[in-house]
């Protein structure tokens, strides 16, 4: 399952860097979209401080295997999807 092959990591000079799979991106975004309808996590500039945390517990149930870190994986993948938005919302407008 790809679930299971998310813990395959490829070595670079600062690290281990964790290969995202097309699941566990839009499994991310879901939570984030509950989280923020929830309500609980909301702040006038996003999320509130300890929304990763709570996003992390969240993303363990639906994939188990994929040992996704608050504090290292989420931040750097969320930044990373930003990034793309910021592109994406620039070409259609």
């Amino acid at each position: 399952s790809s679930s299971s092959q998310s813990s395959v990591s490829s070595q670079n000079s600062r690290g281990t860097k964790k290969k995202w799979f097309l699941e566990e991106d839009v499994t991310l975004v879901v939570c984030m979209v509950d989280l923020y309808n929830v309500g609980i996590y909301n702040a006038n500039t996003g999320f509130k401080a300890d929304y990763l945390n709570k996003l992390e517990r969240m993303l363990e149930k639906v994939l188990p295997h994929a040992m996704l870190k608050a504090r290292y994986n989420l931040e750097s993948r969320i930044r990373t999807l930003k990034n793309y938005w910021a592109i994406i919302y620039h070409m259609l407008s």
